[in-house]
């Protein structure tokens, strides 16, 4: 039991800490996982940024995910999906509304930035929790799309076999605790209370325009 995700990043630094002064980055899955990857990247000493993804539905069942996509336009596919031209061609019809959620996003993240690029860096994807994992995998398969140096997946607790999904993806895996009777998230958190984007605004805002420099954001 962890008593907020400030104590479990904590506990998750202590285990990255031979990344000390490597200038990781640090990709939080929002929004969630924000405040977590802000501390984790101030004890590491690296950057900071959000990983975005998002699930490409089957028409007519949103819960039915037959892939994801990344803010780039990357197309991940369901591991139950044949991967074919056909199919492919598909969904890449269906991934325009979720991209342009993501961009959308992105845009009121960091409405002045891209993305940090994670080719040759140490690159550590934080989230707060894996239940189904799907989120991390497809967080996991865009990275490694981008050759990253080293693809670490830090979580503080997940589901066994969502671990091991994930284990497959990553050059390394650091997990706190893992159940096989996992349930959700937050019932391995004393308080487990939502972050809103405004947040996640005002912690990345915070992290890329620190006030002491006297940068200013422009719209």
């Amino acid at each position: 039991m962890f008593a907020d995700r400030l104590d479990a990043a904590a506990r998750l630094a202590d285990r990255l800490m031979e990344y000390e002064g490597q200038n990781p980055l640090i990709l939080a899955i929002p929004r969630g996982a924000v405040p977590m990857g802000k501390f984790i990247a101030a004890r590491l000493h690296g950057t900071l940024d959000v990983v975005l993804v998002r699930k490409i539905s089957a028409p007519g069942n949103p819960e039915y995910a037959l892939g994801s996509v990344d803010e780039g336009g990357h197309v991940f596919l369901s591991p139950f999906i044949q991967d074919t031209k056909e199919a492919r061609d598909w969904i890449n019809q269906l991934k325009s509304e979720p991209l342009a959620r993501l961009r959308e996003r992105r845009a009121l993240y960091m409405p002045s930035m891209h993305p940090v690029d994670p080719n040759g860096r140490i690159v550590i994807v934080v989230d707060d929790g894996l239940a189904t994992g799907s989120t991390m995998i497809a967080a996991l398969s865009a990275i490694r799309a981008k050759h990253p140096a080293e693809l670490v997946c830090a979580v503080p607790v997940a589901a066994t076999e969502s671990l091991a999904a994930v284990t497959a993806l990553a050059d390394k895996v650091v997990c706190l605790e893992a159940h096989e009777h996992f349930g959700a998230v937050g019932r391995y958190y004393r308080s487990f209370q939502p972050v809103d984007d405004k947040e996640v605004v005002s912690l990345l805002c915070a992290t890329h325009f620190p006030r002491s420099s006297g940068m200013v954001r422009q719209a």
